[in-house]
């Protein structure tokens, strides 16, 4: 039976195409887009792009539910027991995310050992990869830095808010602690996941793969866009600006971090020893 990951009729032209630049955009365009690669690339950019519809939807959903609830509340003059239906919902709505994630990171690997397991050989690498080389020193103060800050925004909200600020404070804190352990539990996986390599250029290939793997999964959105959704409006006027400006120079740092941390392909060539 032929392996559902590495079909016996070949890749589809396009995906060989996205291979050959995503090879080209990582300095590895000396080595072809072989079958392996295409196969681990192509459910990588479909997981990341049904992650971004997941995580647009959620905002989305939240956003509604919030602004349905209050219309009613405000359509039965205050008397609509909207407190316990809006957590419910917006805890559905967490949970959902965090599971469809679980969801993916999983079909993810799914692929990645039906790849290997089609192999005729494999190479490896001696060298252990750990979290300073996944993630980088200023990536992982990053992320250290957002789920601190929208933790401290949970507190802050549960201890001076008030009715709904004060529930939706209650879901705000178990979604970053989920968020939070879900992307430790990744990252702890990645670090322990083995080589799936053929030649030097899939080896090299295969640690760019599991640092935009570590990077994505424990990206910081979630950190600085959920205080927002779930919470602003709700909240007092100071907590709503402080969220705000949580969100933009959260924002500012990412795009700092993005600019000066070494690219993915020059860590990966430092560790495998090429170029």
């Amino acid at each position: 039976m032929a392996n559902s990951s590495m079909p016996s009729a070949g890749p589809r032209p396009a995906k060989v195409r996205c291979t050959g630049t995503w090879l080209q955009r990582h300095g590895l365009g000396d080595g072809p887009p072989t079958p392996l690669l295409t196969t681990r690339l192509a459910v990588r950019r479909r997981a990341r792009l049904l992650g971004s519809v997941l995580l647009a939807a959620l905002y989305i959903a939240a956003a509604l539910v919030q602004a349905t609830d209050r219309l009613t509340t405000a359509a039965f003059g205050g008397l609509w027991p909207r407190r316990a239906t809006l957590v419910l919902v917006l805890s559905v709505l967490i949970i959902g995310l965090v599971l469809a994630r679980t969801l993916l990171d999983a079909w993810v690997r799914r692929v990645d050992r039906q790849a290997g397991a089609a192999l005729a050989r494999r190479v490896a690498h001696p060298v252990q990869l750990g979290w300073r080389i996944l993630l980088g020193w200023r990536y992982a103060v990053l992320v250290a830095g957002t789920f601190a800050g929208a933790f401290a925004l949970g507190v802050s909200a549960l201890a001076v808010g008030e009715g709904t600020a004060r529930y939706a404070a209650v879901v705000l804190l178990v979604a970053v602690a989920g968020v939070g352990l879900g992307a430790a539990l990744q990252l702890r996986e990645l670090l322990a996941r083995p080589v799936v390599a053929e030649d030097e250029v899939s080896l090299t290939a295969d640690v760019i793969m599991r640092i935009e793997d570590a990077r994505d999964s424990t990206a910081p959105s979630m950190f600085l866009g959920l205080p927002v959704v779930l919470l602003l409006g709700s909240a007092p006027g100071w907590w709503n600006a402080a969220a705000l400006g949580f969100m933009v120079l959260g924002l500012a740092a990412v795009i700092a971090v993005e600019a000066r941390a070494p690219s993915c392909a020059a860590t990966a060539r430092q560790v495998v020893g090429v170029g």
